[in-house]
Formats: C-alpha cells, sequence, structure tokens
C-alpha cells in the first residue's frame, strides 16, 4: 500500500488526505473524516501554527461534515479555515473569499439567513 511507501511525514500526511478525499468522493464520510483527521493530526506537528495547508484541511473536514448535514461542526471547520487564511494569505486572496462563501452556505442550509447573507456579502467583496 501507498501509505507504506511513505518516506516520511509529509508523505504520510498526503496519503491520508488523498484517502480522505476518495472516502469522500464514495460518500464514506465518516472515514473520510477519520483519513482528514490524521492528515491535520500530522500536519499540526510539522508545521507552523498557521501555515496555509492546515486551512486547508479543515476546509476539507468542514465540507465532509456540511455534506453530512452536522452543521454545526462544519461551521467550526469553516471558521477554523478562515481564521488561519486571515493570518497567513492577504486580504484580498481568492482563499479568503472561499471562506466566506463556505461559511454562508452552511448558515443557509441551518436557516440563518442574516449571517449567511453577510459571509457572502464579504466572499463578493473579496473577489472585486
Amino acid at each position: 500500500m501507498l501509505l507504506n511507501e511513505a518516506s516520511n511525514e509529509d508523505d504520510e500526511s498526503y496519503c491520508y488526505h488523498c484517502l480522505g478525499m476518495i472516502k469522500d468522493n464514495l460518500g464514506q464520510y465518516n472515514e473520510a473524516i477519520k483519513f482528514y483527521q490524521k492528515s491535520l493530526d500530522i500536519d499540526e506537528k510539522t508545521l507552523t501554527p498557521n501555515h496555509p495547508d492546515l486551512a486547508s484541511s479543515y476546509n476539507n473536514i468542514g465540507a465532509v461534515y456540511d455534506n453530512m448535514g452536522k452543521y454545526s461542526k462544519a461551521l467550526s471547520s469553516y471558521e477554523r479555515s478562515l481564521e488561519i487564511h486571515k493570518i497567513a494569505l492577504p486580504p484580498n486572496h481568492p482563499d479568503l473569499a472561499a471562506s466566506y462563501n463556505n461559511i454562508g452556505s452552511v448558515y443557509y442550509n441551518m436557516g440563518e439567513y442574516s449571517k449567511a447573507l453577510s459571509s457572502h456579502e464579504r466572499s463578493l467583496e473579496i473577489k472585486k
């Protein structure tokens, strides 16, 4: 298996990330979360606290929870991703807009339309 071939923690994290993507695409969401979390756990030990790759991992976990309809968990993960993006990226970076968009979508799904609107408007401001 590819994971057994991983020569360092970066490779191992990437393998877990890929396994998470596959499980997510197969609709095996609980397994996807486990693999994404393993990847995140490795990255949290090897990367700086606000590294953009951590934001990506939180975003992926949030997306799976979103797909599962676990909106409070999705929101928590998306908000952590946004916090990291705000620190690590310039204020007009497209990943910031994507974070606000994801948060807005969760608020919409939760029926919190004013918060959804605010998040989507912030996303649009960044995209301009």
